[in-house]
């Protein structure tokens, strides 16, 4: 199978003495580099060890990729007892907030669990349920969980659709190289906890929004599981997780301030040649 090529585009694979194809680290940061704004990228080979990165430690602002942490908050919590999973919330109008998801376009008082909020959370990056487990875990808590589960440099600042805040320049923050370690620690099982890494991948991999690593991958005849998380506002967007090929991968993609349309692009071609690497 030949990896597709975007115009104007190098190879993306150099050769080994061995002549195994390894990732050209040089050729990604050229397209990378061509993107305007602030772009970052992180890719690590779960079989090989390979790894690459670009400007991976930047913090930017998250958009819906700081629904990963609060969804592990969530695990923590329930994996120690703080939590029940079962626990009927009932939605209230003064929760509903625009844009993603199902829940504000739903009837008032709702009945709905805490595992059916993470669910809706990540799969359709639900922003009413987002903040309904906000509140009901408390940011500051949820700050801490993070710290433990140990990223320093990821924040969780201000609530969904919160446009007071984000006027006043308060923003959730992510590096794609903590995006990275997120998805190595689900890989290896040791995100909480064992179960809970499963569950949380099982959750991931029901994603409903596929238009950006994805978008190549889901048209293959095999169509390769992919556990991930998309993220989106103005000038920003961001796709981060695991491609599961022959050698399953981590790729993060993260940018802020930059033309979205040519990024998604470029993580959709980048993630298909990745993985048609793996078949070799």
């Amino acid at each position: 199978m030949r990896p597709l090529r975007w115009i104007g585009a190098g190879p993306l694979f150099t050769t080994e003495n061995g002549g195994r194809a390894m990732v050209d680290h040089q050729e990604i940061e050229k397209r990378l580099g061509e993107l305007p704004g602030r772009v970052s990228f992180y890719y690590r080979n779960l079989v090989t060890g390979e790894t690459d990165s670009y400007h991976s430690g930047e913090k930017l602002m998250a958009a819906s990729v700081i629904k990963l942490y609060v969804m592990a908050a969530a695990f923590a919590k329930i994996a120690d007892g703080r939590l029940d999973p079962e626990e009927m919330i009932a939605t209230k109008r003064a929760d509903f907030v625009p844009s993603c998801g199902a829940v504000a376009y739903l009837h008032e008082g709702l009945q709905v669990t805490v595992l059916d909020l993470v669910t809706l959370m990540i799969i359709f990056s639900d922003n009413t349920a987002t903040n309904i487990l906000i509140d009901r875990m408390g940011m500051d808590e949820i700050n801490e969980e993070i710290r433990r589960l140990g990223f320093k440099d990821t924040w969780l600042r201000r609530k969904m659709f919160d446009t007071e805040k984000s006027r006043l320049g308060i923003q959730n923050l992510i590096t794609a190289q903590e995006a990275g370690a997120f998805f190595q620690k689900l890989y290896e099982g040791t995100l909480v906890d064992a179960a809970s890494s499963q569950s949380m991948l099982a959750i991931l991999k029901d994603q409903q929004l596929n238009g950006k690593i994805p978008f190549y991958l889901k048209a293959l005849p095999e169509e390769p599981d992919i556990a991930h998380k998309t993220g989106e506002d103005t000038g920003i967007t961001h796709d981060v997780g695991i491609v599961y090929g022959r050698e399953p991968f981590i790729v993060c993609f993260c940018g802020n301030e930059t033309d979205t349309p040519r990024l998604e692009r470029l993580m959709a071609e980048v993630s298909l040649e990745l993985y048609q690497n793996t078949l070799r």
